[in-house]
C-alpha cells in the first residue's frame, strides 16, 4: 500500500511538472511516449493501421510484401513453410501407422519425406522472392534474408540426409519408417530455432529439434553404442535446456519482454548493459547454446554421440543441428544483446579454447568417426570467431562458412557410411590404405572433403576461413586471428594422414575395400556436394553477396523495420 501511494504521488507530481512546462516540452514528451507505444505495439510510424481487424491481410509496397503479424492471416502466411512441413509430417505419420514395416514401406516413407522437404523449400523461396517483410515489429517469427537462407540450408541438409539414409537403412536392416517422420520434425524445430524472434519460440524450436534427434541417435536398438549415445545425449541435453530456460527467465525478469528486438531496445534505453540479472541470463543462454554447438567446455557429449549414432544421423547432427544452434546464437546476440559488451569477451575465450582443444584432441584419434567428431568441435570455434567479430563481414563469413562446412561434412560422412560394414564397424584411418586404387572416385571425394576442412586453397573451406580471418583482423582481434591460423596448421596433422593413407600406402589385402558400397542416391549426394565445394572455392562471389545481404538483415537492437533510428531516442523529453 505504501508503494502504491508513493507511485500515485509521483504520478501527480509528474503531471504538475508537465503543466508547468512550455507547450514544446510537453509535445516532445508526448512524441516520445507515442514512439514507445508504437515500439511496444509493433506498428511503425511509416505504416499506420489504416484497416480494421477484418481488413486486407496482405499489403504490398512496391515489390515487397508487408505482413502485419498481429493479424491471423498474415501470421499464417509468414509461417507457411513451417505449416507445410508440419502437414507433411502428419501425413507421413499416418502413412507409417497404417503400413507394414517392409523395405518397400521404408522407401515410400523416404520418397514422401523428400517431397515434403522440397515443397517446404518452395514455400520458403516464395516468401523470399515475394520480399515478405513485417509491417512493424516481428513479434514471433522473423521475416528476413537470414531466416530464409538458414531455412534453405536446414532443408537442403535434410534432403541430403534422406538420400544417404535410403541405402544405409536397407543395408543395416533398420525397417523404421518413423525415422523420416522424426527427421521432418527435427527440421521443423530447426526452422523455428533459426527464425524465432522471441526467446520462447527459440526454446520451443530447440526442444522440438532436440527431442527428435535424441530418438534418431538411438534408433538402431540392436546397437549398444547407439543406446548409450542416445541416453548420454538426452541427459546432457536436458541439463543444457534447463540452463537455457533459466537464462530466458532471467532475461525476461531484467527487461520485461522475451522479444529479441525489444530486449535489445530495453537494454539500450534503460541502461541495462551492466545489470546483474541480465548478465546472469546472458551467461546461462551462452551455456545452453554452447552445448548445442559443441563448444568447449560443453563438448564432452559430441564424440560419444557422433560415434554411436547411425552415420546419416551423425552427418545430420554435425551439419544441420550445429548450424541451427549457431543461427539462433547469432540472432540472439545480434538483436537482443548487441548493447552488452560482455558477451564479446566470453565468446572470444570460447572460440580460442574450442579451436585449440578440438584440434589437439583430434590429433590423437585413430577412428575416422571420432576424428570427425573432434574436428566438428574445432569448426565450432572457427564459427565463434565470426560471431565475436560483430561486423557485417563477420556475418557474411558466418553464413558462407555454414554452407561450406555443411557440404564438407555431408561428403565425409557419406563416404564413411559407404566404407562402414554391417553393425557400424569402426573405420580406422589405416583401413583407407589403397582406397585410391580400388575406388578412385571415392578417394578423390574424401580428399576434397579433407582439404576443405583443412582450408586448402581452391576449396570452399579456404574461402570461408579466409573471410573469417579478415573479419577478425578488421575487428581488432589479431590474437584470435593468429590462433585461428595456428589451429588450422594443427589440423593438418590429422587431415593429411587420411589423404596419405588413400594415395601413398598400398592396400592391406585384395579384399580390404570389397565391402565399399555407395548407392545411386548417395553417389548423387557426394557428386553434388563435391561440385559445390570446388565451385565455391573458385567462384565464391555470388554466395558471398547473398551471405552479406543475409547477415545485414539481422538488425542490431534499436533499429526497427520501417522505423528510423531517431524514433527510438527519448533525448530531449
Amino acid at each position: 500500500m505504501g508503494a502504491a501511494a508513493r507511485d500515485l504521488q509521483s504520478a501527480r507530481q509528474e503531471r504538475e511538472r508537465d503543466a508547468a512546462r512550455p507547450d514544446a516540452a510537453r509535445a516532445r514528451r508526448a512524441g516520445a511516449a507515442a514512439r514507445m507505444h508504437r515500439l511496444a505495439g509493433g506498428v511503425p510510424e511509416a505504416l499506420p493501421r489504416a484497416h480494421g481487424a477484418g481488413g486486407a491481410a496482405l499489403h504490398r509496397h512496391g515489390e515487397a510484401m508487408s505482413l502485419d503479424l498481429s493479424q491471423y492471416r498474415d501470421l499464417m502466411t509468414a509461417l507457411l513453410p513451417e505449416l507445410v512441413l508440419t502437414a507433411w509430417a502428419l501425413v507421413l505419420l499416418l502413412v507409417v501407422a497404417v503400413r507394414h514395416r517392409t523395405a518397400g514401406d521404408l522407401r515410400l516413407a523416404g520418397w514422401l519425406a523428400l517431397v515434403a522437404l522440397v515443397s517446404t523449400g518452395g514455400a520458403v523461396c516464395w516468401l523470399w522472392w515475394s520480399g515478405a517483410r513485417p509491417a512493424g515489429l516481428a513479434t514471433m517469427i522473423a521475416l528476413d534474408g537470414f531466416r530464409f537462407v538458414t531455412d534453405l540450408l536446414f532443408l537442403a541438409t535434410a534432403v541430403l540426409t534422406v538420400m544417404l539414409s535410403f541405402d544405409y537403412l536397407e543395408r543395416e536392416q533398420l525397417l523404421a519408417p518413423e525415422y523420416y517422420v522424426l527427421l521432418l520434425l527435427a527440421t521443423l524445430g530447426m526452422m523455428l530455432l533459426g527464425g524465432g524472434e522471441d526467446l520462447t519460440v527459440v526454446f520451443l524450436g530447440l526442444e522440438l529439434m532436440s527431442l527428435c534427434v535424441y530418438v534418431l541417435s538411438g534408433i538402431n536398438r540392436r546397437s549398444p553404442k547407439a543406446a548409450e549415445a542416445a541416453l548420454k545425449y538426452f541427459l546432457l541435453g536436458a541439463f543444457a535446456s534447463a540452463f537455457l530456460l533459466y537464462g530466458i527467465a532471467l532475461t525476461y525478469g531484467a527487461t520485461g519482454t522475451t522479444n529479441l528486438t525489444l530486449v535489445g531496445v530495453q537494454v539500450r534505453m534503460l541502461g541495462l548493459a551492466h545489470s546483474t540479472m541480465l548478465l546472469l541470463g546472458l551467461g546461462l543462454l551462452l551455456i545452453g547454446f554452447g552445448f548445442k554447438v559443441a563448444a568447449v567446455p560443453f563438448h564432452m557429449w559430441a564424440p560419444d554421440v557422433y560415434d554411436g549414432a547411425p552415420t546419416p544421423v551423425t552427418a545430420y547432427m554435425a551439419a544441420a543441428v550445429k548450424a541451427a544452434g549457431f543461427a539462433a546464437l547469432f540472432r540472439v546476440l545480434a538483436e537482443a544483446f548487441s548493447g552488452v559488451s560482455a558477451w564479446h569477451q566470453i565468446v572470444w575465450w570460447l572460440a580460442a579454447v574450442t579451436m585449440l582443444v578440438g584440434n589437439l584432441i583430434a590429433l590423437a584419434q585413430r577412428t575416422l568417426k571420432r576424428m570427425l567428431a573432434y574436428s566438428s568441435v574445432a569448426h565450432a570455434g572457427y564459427l565463434l570467431v565470426s560471431v565475436t567479430s560483430g561486423s557485417t563481414l563477420g556475418a557474411a563469413s558466418f553464413v558462407f562458412y555454414l554452407v561450406a562446412y555443411t557440404l564438407t561434412t555431408v561428403v565425409a560422412f557419406a563416404l564413411l557410411a559407404a566404407k562402414g560394414r554391417n553393425g557400424e564397424q569402426d573405420v580406422v584411418i589405416d583401413d583407407l590404405a589403397g582406397l585410391s586404387q580400388r575406388h578412385p572416385a571415392l578417394a578423390f571425394a574424401l580428399a576434397v572433403s579433407m582439404l576443405s576442412l583443412l582450408g586448402f586453397p581452391g576449396t570452399a573451406g579456404f574461402i570461408g576461413k579466409w573471410y573469417i580471418l579478415i573479419a577478425a583482423a578488421n575487428a581488432g582481434q589479431a590474437v584470435l586471428a593468429t590462433l585461428l591460423v595456428v589451429a588450422s596448421v594443427i589440423s593438418a596433422g590429422y587431415y593429411l594422414p587420411v589423404i596419405m593413407a588413400m594415395y601413398m600406402r598400398p592396400e592391406a589385402s585384395e579384399q580390404a575395400h570389397a565391402g565399399v558400397r555407395l548407392g545411386r542416391l548417395s553417389g548423387a549426394v557426394v557428386v553434388a556436394a563435391v561440385a559445390g565445394l570446388l565451385v565455391l572455392g573458385v567462384q565464391p562471389s555470388r554466395l558471398l553477396d547473398v551471405a552479406r545481404t543475409t547477415g545485414e538483415s539481422v538488425r542490431p537492437a534499436g533499429v526497427l523495420p520501417n522505423t528510423p533510428p531517431a524514433s527510438l531516442s527519448t533525448k530531449g523529453s
